[in-house]
């Protein structure tokens, strides 16, 4: 994110240079310096927070921080609209600039679909995948690795299932056979009491 703040900073002052209101380029200068200090102060705290490791205050400093960022990114930005609203003037054709923003262009374009066939949001016919698509094959990711059934029910693993009415159906002649059909009577008991 830093990194993006010094790119707002590049072009506010490529602005300032072409703006014919002296004003607004003044203000535009002002807003680009300031949002190159507060880009460079993210930076090193991004730095020091990923050396010294997670701690509440760190991450608030750096939260802190990108929010400062991004409202000085957004001063730029108005500022740069009101430079061309004003007006512009004719950018000199220096050719070794040219050349120069053409080179870093053209890198830039190699690492970014470098980038980009390491992590591909395409399909296989180079289409952009849709946040449906996406969500589907998210969705069945997850159920392939879900420890919950269908019903939403956790799975158990290791443990036996629970006996449906048809298992204990077919369980009950087992469980009668060790059982005796006419058990001999007890003391003082007859057959016949037991129909009663």
């Amino acid at each position: 994110m830093a990194a993006d703040g010094q790119v707002v900073v590049k072009f506010g002052n490529i602005l300032t240079k072409h703006c014919l209101d002296r004003r607004c380029s003044m203000e535009l200068l002002r807003a680009a310096e300031h949002t190159q200090s507060v880009s460079s102060q993210l930076g090193i705290v991004a730095r020091v927070k990923a050396v010294t490791g997670e701690s509440k205050a760190s991450s608030e400093l750096l939260l802190s921080n990108v929010q400062n960022l991004i409202r000085a990114v957004q001063h730029v930005l108005r500022a740069a609209e009101a430079a061309c609203v004003k007006g512009l003037g004719q950018a000199s054709v220096d050719p070794e600039e040219v050349a120069a923003f053409c080179q870093q262009w053209r890198k830039n374009l190699t690492q970014h679909r470098a980038k980009e066939a390491l992590n591909s949001d395409r399909d296989e016919l180079g289409l952009r995948k849709t946040w449906r698509k996406n969500l589907t094959q998210h969705r069945a990711k997850e159920a392939l690795n879900s420890d919950r059934d269908e019903l939403g029910l956790r799975k158990t693993r290791g443990a036996k299932a629970e006996p449906t009415l048809m298992s204990l159906v077919q369980e009950q002649p087992s469980q009668s056979r060790n059982i005796p059909k006419h058990p001999s009577p007890r003391k003082g008991h007859t057959v016949m009491d037991r129909h009663l």
